[in-house]
């Protein structure tokens, strides 16, 4: 049925998200989700929203959600923006803030999904190298000499898939340096960082041209609800705001805007789930490194490794074979190295004792 296909759907390369396998006893490693689970409070909110006003449409304005996310970052309810995950948000940022006459600067070594974007919505971009060791250089995207800059900036922070964190100050340096242009901080795993200021929501009040993403789906827990934000100057949200009400006026179904509220609310059990996940990281990471693994620095809920002497790909069928699955990228610069979810204790330690058997098992062979 191809030949009713449009040119765009022709020329498109879709976004191939992390698998889902229907394997017993798996130890499921390579899409980043929660190993800990939502607040309790926001599962109790949605089982007693499970009633017979979901025959009604959903508030499509998100007001009490908009409210407490105000609330938490200390900004006015006209600054935010909800959508469905911070993809549906970050689509919206393609079509409505990021589409301009000139090419949409973005790292080489990023989320995939940016570049799907790109086709989709016919943005020309100009895909910048990270350095050698996968970090970010924040004057690689400063104006060039004459007429050489950026339509707008995006990337994400930390970054995806190498866990690296750019530092706020050099995030405030790149936005500070393209007063013309809109740029995009994507911190999907922002709240997995050490410390507890490294969001750039931080320096949306003084830079009218920032816009930060976050998702409910890593710290939160709820990836199988899609719920994500946007935080920035009310120019740049009510931008947003039009484009999804010429798409899709209700973004947020009652399910998730039940849930989503305490989750924002239960400041409790998200500090506490969001320390587990960085205590495990700290722990995996040295056992990894133990094993001869090189790690980057992660501020992300997963960890990027390689193993020198050892192909990634077959790390990966192998640890396949012991139902383990992590994600491998067979993409350049990056082929070699495996992206591992950070899970629970008892997942992770099967992970090492799975690699510890694998790297006996061909030292001896």
């Amino acid at each position: 049925m191809s030949r009713y296909w449009s040119a765009v759907t022709h020329g498109l390369t879709p976004y191939v998200p992390g698998e889902q396998p229907s394997l017993d006893n798996l130890v499921k490693l390579n899409t980043n989700e929660n190993p800990y689970g939502p607040s309790p409070r926001a599962l109790a909110a949605i089982r007693a929203a499970t009633e017979d006003t979901l025959r009604l449409y959903p508030d499509p304005d998100a007001k009490a959600l908009k409210a407490a996310l105000a609330d938490r970052y200390k900004v006015s309810t006209a600054q935010v923006f909800v959508g469905n995950g911070s993809d549906e948000v970050l689509a919206h940022a393609f079509a409505g803030l990021l589409k301009h006459g000139r090419a949409l600067w973005m790292p080489d070594v990023t989320y995939s999904f940016y570049p799907v974007y790109c086709g989709l919505y016919g943005i020309e971009c100009r895909q910048i190298p990270l350095d050698g060791h996968f970090i970010l250089r924040p004057e690689d995207y400063f104006p060039r000499d004459g007429d050489n800059r950026a339509g707008a900036i995006i990337f994400a922070n930390p970054n995806a898939p190498t866990g690296r964190l750019l530092p706020l100050a050099d995030v405030e340096r790149i936005v500070a340096a393209n007063p013309e242009a809109v740029v995009l901080v994507d911190e999907a795993y922002i709240d997995f960082a050490d410390q507890d200021d490294a969001t750039a929501i931080a320096l949306v009040d003084r830079y009218p041209n920032l816009l930060v993403v976050h998702t409910f789906s890593k710290s939160r827990a709820f990836a199988g609800l899609r719920i994500g934000f946007a935080v920035g100057h009310h120019d740049l949200i009510a931008g947003l705001e039009r484009i999804k009400n010429s798409f899709n006026s209700y973004p947020l179904d009652r399910l998730a805007l039940a849930g989503a509220l305490p989750s924002v609310e239960d400041e409790s059990w998200f500090q506490t789930s969001r320390r587990r996940v960085i205590a495990t990281r700290a722990t995996l990471t040295a056992q990894l490194q133990a094993l001869g693994f090189e790690v980057l620095p992660s501020a992300a809920n997963f960890v990027f490794a390689r193993l020198p002497g050892f192909d990634a790909a077959e790390l990966a069928a192998a640890l396949r074979q012991r139902a383990i699955i992590v994600r491998h990228f067979k993409t350049p610069r990056i082929a070699q190295y495996l992206r591992i979810t950070v899970g629970d204790g008892n997942q992770c330690a099967a992970l090492v004792d799975a690699l510890r058997n694998i790297l006996a098992a061909t030292r001896r062979g």
